[in-house]
C-alpha cells in the first residue's frame, strides 16, 4: 500500500471543487444581474473583504475554533484520505485557498442578503484588525527594555 505520499493528486475531486467554486460564483452573479443594480466596489470595501476573508481564512485554517470544519478532513494538521476527502483537507488547511473561498462566501451573502453579509464582513474585517493590534501591541512590549512594575499606577 503506497503511502498518502506517493498516492497521486485526486485531481477529479479538484475539478469538482472548481466546478463547485465556479457554479457558487456564477449563481451570485447571476443574483446580481437580477437584481439590476450596478453595484461597484471602493477600495475600502475591498480591503473590508480582504480583512474579512483573512480572518476567516485563519479561523477556519489555523484556530481551534475551526477545527470542528478542518476534523473530518485532517489528522494533526495534515490532510488525510483520498478522493474527495483528501481534497477537502488541503482545502481548509491552506489559509490562501479557504482565503479565496471565504471571500467569494462573503460577496455572495452581501449579495443574497445585503444587511446580514455586510454585518459579517465587518465583523471579521474587525477581528481582523483586532488580531493585527494584538500582535503589534505584544510585540512593542516585548521590545521595552523592562515591564513597568505592576504596582506601579501608571502602568496601562
Amino acid at each position: 500500500m503506497s503511502s498518502q505520499v506517493d498516492a497521486p493528486p485526486p485531481y477529479a475531486s479538484y475539478a469538482a471543487i472548481i466546478a463547485t467554486f465556479g457554479g457558487l460564483l456564477a449563481a451570485t452573479a447571476a443574483l446580481e444581474r437580477a437584481r439590476r443594480e450596478q453595484r461597484s466596489v471602493t477600495t475600502l470595501e475591498l480591503t473590508l473583504l480582504a480583512a474579512a476573508s483573512f480572518k476567516a481564512a485563519r479561523a477556519i485554517s489555523r484556530e481551534r475554533v475551526g477545527s470542528v470544519v478542518r476534523e473530518p478532513f485532517v489528522e494533526g494538521e495534515r490532510p488525510v484520505g483520498s478522493g474527495t476527502r483528501r481534497a477537502f483537507g488541503e482545502l481548509v488547511t491552506c489559509t490562501r485557498c479557504i482565503g479565496t473561498w471565504a471571500a467569494a462566501g462573503l460577496v455572495a451573502m452581501e449579495t443574497a442578503a445585503p444587511r446580514f453579509g455586510r454585518v459579517l464582513t465587518l465583523t471579521l474585517a474587525a477581528g481582523a484588525g483586532n488580531d493585527f493590534l494584538q500582535a503589534a501591541f505584544a510585540a512593542l512590549c516585548d521590545r521595552q527594555p523592562s515591564a513597568p512594575d505592576a504596582a506601579d499606577p501608571r502602568r496601562i
